[in-house]
């Protein structure tokens, strides 16, 4: 089926599928309900009238088969999308993503901010003033970063919570 003629097939169906749904509001609203619904908008005995004393079954019976007609027509219509689609060559958008390799995600990815090296330099201390009273403390070093999954084996400072180990056990 060319393009010309699934194009012609995809808006007859969407023009049926419009007024199916349309149709089906319709009805659903024209149903008696413990407060009569929309059919005593026409009157008490309009529908009685024109579809007979069996009002409530003919239009539960005409909803149930253009709720049918409307699932029908709405797969028929992805089809003939998803067919459209075949014949121009080009994928959807998903699916091009669901596609591409997966080193092409991770260089798409958002670059991840390295943290800067710990100070280690061991530079001697510079002699401070005589007149200073109590010595200058030397800085603290930040301990380098561990690869490992084991939990530090060091004793917690005492207002610090206890680190929870990497690997807990499976129960």
């Amino acid at each position: 089926m060319s393009k010309f003629w699934t194009d012609i097939a995809i808006n007859t169906l969407l023009f049926f599928y419009v007024i199916v749904a349309l149709f089906m509001c319709l009805v659903v609203l024209m149903q008696r309900s413990k407060q009569e619904g929309l059919g005593a908008a026409f009157g008490g005995g309009f529908t009685d009238s024109v579809w007979g004393a069996q009002t409530s079954q003919v239009l539960v019976k005409t909803t149930v088969w253009l709720a049918v007609l409307f699932f029908v027509l709405s797969i028929a219509l992805a089809r003939l999308y998803s067919h459209r689609e075949a014949l121009t060559g080009r994928a959807s958008t998903l699916e091009q993503d669901l596609l591409k390799p997966v080193s092409a995600i991770v260089t798409n990815a958002a670059p991840v901010a390295a943290a800067p090296p710990a100070s280690t330099s061991t530079a001697p201390a510079t002699a401070t003033p005589a007149s200073s009273a109590a010595p200058a403390a030397p800085a603290a070093v930040a301990p380098a970063a561990s690869t490992s999954t084991t939990p530090a084996t060091a004793t917690p400072a005492s207002n610090a919570a206890p680190a929870a180990p990497a690997n807990p056990a499976a129960k």
